[in-house]
């Protein structure tokens, strides 16, 4: 079961850093207009996202690879509270945007648990 969950959150996770590059106008949308270099910020998140995934699956990397990513889920959640905060920015209802919050608790839980 444990493999299970460690499989499923680098899938996830990796197709994270793949939205970033499919969906760079809703990521660029995601933070305020006066973070510079915001393109610039999606793709280097991407490429982070998809090697920290790789870094989880991956059996000696996995428990650092796990830490940074509870970092980075700590680092990104202003992005959320900024996107919860001006839900007339985005086409989500803001419910969904809300809930987005807690969800990151639940993730940096998860990866802290299939890192072992």
């Amino acid at each position: 079961m444990k493999a299970i969950a460690l499989y499923a959150f680098c899938l996830f996770f990796a197709g994270a850093g793949i939205g970033h590059f499919l969906l760079e106008p809703f990521f660029i949308q995601a933070m305020p207009e006066w973070v510079p270099f915001r393109k610039a910020i999606v793709y280097i998140s991407g490429v982070v996202e998809i090697l920290l995934a790789l870094g989880l699956f991956l059996k000696p990397t996995r428990e650092r690879a796990g830490v940074l990513i509870a970092i980075f889920l700590v680092l990104v959640f202003p992005v959320n509270v900024y996107m919860a905060l001006t839900p007339e920015n985005f086409d989500l209802p803001p419910a969904a945007l809300w809930l987005r919050l807690p969800l990151q608790v639940v993730l940096i839980w998860w990866v802290l648990k299939v890192r072992k």
